[in-house]
């Protein structure tokens, strides 16, 4: 390991490929702030660049700056004005938007920026420590246990739910599984509930449900409450950017456990940064206390860092199957594997022994791009910020733009701004009546990967019994219970002390 360290820094430390890291965290993370353009389409259209590059160091490295630089800066059009237009910083909106509401959009960015070097950076070393090891584990998991961790993912629902709403975000969670069966089956291969239209058999783009849920309802809102919105316009002026010590020490715990939690949820493919920072925002929420725990939901910095960390991590972790393995963990590192073999290069188990200086100056250029992303966002943090102070005149019409084309760049589909619309007073409504929104969101996302996995277990084991066939997937079905029982139960033991504590006489 260490030859291959050196062999990576007198590679990842050259002129041209500092120069790499410099451009591909640049373009990933001015395209990660705007909605609807994620790493995948970015490093689909950096892919002829990459290949005229020549050196498959350099061209790598230039596309994994883009990949992490854009999951880094994917978290500030979610936190400034509530469109996520990337799955993995959908939980990032959840207490970041709540915060800049409140006029601290600058401390909500560099907490944001700072959960996001660290998660980055503990994910680099983790991935130069274990990566070898880590191939053989992931091998392990088969279909049930994919199941199996899709349903952990769906047990964040309790994190959503707070006190008595747990039924309101059961039915959110079962409605995005429904929204999620749209379109053609990848294992049937057959068209469902599409009503007859062409137009649904590809399925329901994220980034519309995405916007619809959360970017949408918030233009109606400054629009059909104009006392939120006067609100808001006091709250506008940006006070705070830097954190104090007190909140440091909140926070740190927080970054480390995710960062850790994140990348081992990134090194499983099919996994990726999506779970993780969704399980990362569901766990701090479960095991913080309950008095921090009624901050989640309106501005909690320890919900903010927990999934800008995961994330990040995650986003790292991918690295490993995709190297080690040559097996994408996602649409993203799918692209990044196409871009690889256009290089001549074969990732695979062969690759550290035949290619050494490919697999580390990636690791290496890892260390160094997040630091360039900190380096280039910290400063930049007090503008950005002032997106907040533009007039709601302004903003309004700002972002609906974002997210209708956000809505169309997704699909290339005029289809998806009807269903955007439709979507987006159905959210609107729903929130006036209370319902969570987020738990729709994760149903959406991880239905798909749940049915095909399933569906698969079942006919792999002709029947239920891979449940208890298979040991790790019990284990992690037994770990889904637990996260959504726990908090119910101490739901209801919070209750039954206030009820006692109202009914006793001082």
């Amino acid at each position: 390991m260490i030859e291959g360290i050196l062999i990576g820094l007198s590679t990842a430390f050259t002129l041209t490929n500092i120069l790499m890291v410099i451009g591909g965290c640049l373009i990933g993370t001015f395209i990660g702030m705007l909605p609807g353009l994620g790493p995948m389409s970015i490093i689909a259209i950096m892919i002829p660049v990459a290949i005229t590059i020549g050196d498959p160091s350099a061209a790598l490295i230039l596309l994994a700056g883009v990949y992490y630089g854009a999951i880094f800066g994917g978290s500030t059009s979610s936190i400034l004005i509530n469109a996520p237009g990337v799955a993995s910083t959908v939980a990032s909106s959840f207490d970041g938007y709540p915060m800049a509401r409140d006029g601290k959009a600058g401390k909500a960015l560099t907490i944001a920026a700072i959960a996001s070097f660290c998660g980055g950076t503990i994910g680099a070393i983790l991935l130069m420590v274990f990566a070898p090891m880590l191939a053989s584990v992931a091998l392990l998991f088969h279909s049930a246990e994919y199941f199996a961790l899709m349903v952990v993912g769906l047990s964040a629902i309790a994190a959503f739910a707070g006190t008595g709403n747990v039924a309101k975000a059961m039915l959110m969670t079962i409605v995005g599984l429904m929204l999620a069966t749209v379109g053609t089956s990848a294992l049937f291969n057959a068209p469902r509930f599409t009503a007859g239209m062409m137009e649904l058999q590809s399925g329901i783009g994220f980034i519309t449900l995405a916007m619809a849920m959360f970017a949408l309802p918030e233009a109606l809102y400054l629009v059909l409450d104009p006392a939120r919105s006067k609100r808001s316009e006091e709250n506008k002026k940006i006070t705070e950017l830097r954190i104090n010590r007190e909140e440091a020490r909140q926070i740190a715990p927080v970054i480390g456990r995710q960062s850790i939690q994140g990348f081992f949820i990134g090194v499983l493919p099919g996994a990726g940064a999506t779970i993780a920072s969704f399980l990362g925002y569901a766990v701090e929420r479960n095991i913080a206390s309950a008095e921090d725990q009624k901050m989640f939901g309106k501005g909690s910095i320890k919900g903010l860092a927990a999934p800008e960390s995961a994330n990040n991590a995650a986003s790292t972790g991918s690295f490993v199957p995709l190297l080690t393995l040559g097996i994408p963990g996602s649409g993203t590192t799918a692209i990044l594997l196409g871009a690889l073999l256009a290089l001549n290069v074969t990732p695979g188990p062969r690759l550290m022994v035949d290619q050494p200086e490919i697999f580390w100056s990636v690791i290496i250029s890892m260390y160094l791009g997040n630091l360039v992303l900190l380096i280039l966002n910290l400063p930049l943090i007090p503008y950005i910020a002032k997106i907040l102070s533009v007039p709601r005149n302004f903003l309004i019409p700002f972002i609906l733009f974002f997210t209708l084309m956000g809505a169309y760049i997704g699909q290339n589909n005029s289809t998806e701004l009807l269903l955007l619309v439709a979507f987006g007073i159905l959210a609107t409504i729903l929130k006036f009546a209370d319902f969570p929104l987020p738990p729709l969101l994760i149903g959406f996302i991880l239905g798909g990967m749940l049915e095909d996995n399933f569906a698969r277990s079942m006919q792999l084991y002709d029947g239920p019994s891979f449940i208890y066939e298979r040991p790790m997937t019990l284990v992690l079905l037994i770990l889904a219970a637990g996260l959504i029982v726990f908090p119910v139960l101490r739901n209801w033991r919070t209750m039954a002390k206030q009820r006692r504590g109202v009914s006793t006489p001082d």
